[in-house]
């Protein structure tokens, strides 16, 4: 049954849980972009994997997204008030330290958030990569900003049918998201450096292998003092449905030791 809460500014927040609170810390899972919790975590089996551990699972709807509330003001959106959304959640959940896993739109909140909230244990960043130190978030090259708000907005399918960001337009539509809240989002996506040197959580940068929006994955991971790279099968919208994900997070956040492709050692 999805919960609310009343986030800083007043937008309300809807969150689901799955399992009970026990001696680890609570493991947070934050969506990507124009998708909610259930299609980025439980279709794929995310959910499932990491609640059959026995971890306690909050998987929260970012503002605009699922069944949160939807302004479309963009001066109510950004990955930096979606962390300070997570943070009050954490709050909420009362708890002293959290795990914390976002995706693509959700890593750069993950990424935020683990920046500058010490109650992160471990963080797993996901669909996001060298943009995040060098831009300040996902990577308008692959997609201009510009493009997906007149694909969002368009009130045609079929006249912007040959755009590269096509696929967010999908996306959108097949889950019945609110098309000018998601353009509100990307008026407002984060652009600005991240202090990702001083994120004190034991760091995980998952991404596919055919990502574009996840290049050079290890610049990120380097940019991060106790990071670990691995690679898995798939692309941008393709990854997180392999089931090497979710069996890299569960050996992430149930393991001592991250068994990567590439391990980075602490800077």
């Amino acid at each position: 049954m999805p919960q609310r809460f009343v986030s800083f500014d007043g937008v309300e927040i809807s969150y689901q849980e799955w399992g009970r609170p026990g001696s680890v810390p609570p493991v947070i899972l934050h969506h990507g972009f124009a998708v909610d919790a259930q299609t980025n975590w439980v279709l794929p089996g995310v959910v499932d994997a990491i609640a059959s551990t026995g971890r306690h699972v909050i998987a929260p709807d970012a503002r605009g997204h699922g069944a949160s509330e939807k302004p479309t003001d963009p001066a109510r959106y950004g990955e930096d008030t979606m962390a300070r959304d997570l943070t009050v959640l954490i709050d909420r959940l009362g708890v002293a330290e959290a795990d914390l896993v976002g995706y693509s739109m959700g890593g750069v909140v993950a990424a935020i958030t683990a920046a500058t909230d010490g109650r992160i244990r471990r963080l797993v960043i996901g669909g996001v990569a060298a943009s995040l130190v060098e831009r300040g978030g996902v990577d308008s090259r692959v997609l201009p900003q510009g493009e997906v708000i007149a694909v969002l907005l368009a009130d045609s399918p079929t006249a912007i049918a040959a755009s590269p960001a096509m696929a967010f337009r999908a996306l959108a539509d097949a889950v019945g998201a609110d098309r000018r809240a998601l353009a509100a989002q990307i008026t407002a996506a984060h652009r600005t450096p991240i202090p990702l040197h001083e994120i004190t959580a034991d760091t995980l940068v998952l991404c596919g292998r055919d990502d574009p929006f996840a290049a050079r994955p290890e610049i990120l991971a380097a940019a991060i003092p106790r990071a670990r790279l691995r690679r898995i099968p798939g692309d941008h919208l393709g990854a997180v449905r392999d089931p090497a994900f979710a069996a890299a997070l569960v050996d992430f956040l149930t393991t001592l030791t991250v068994h990567t492709e590439h391990p980075l050692p602490a800077e």
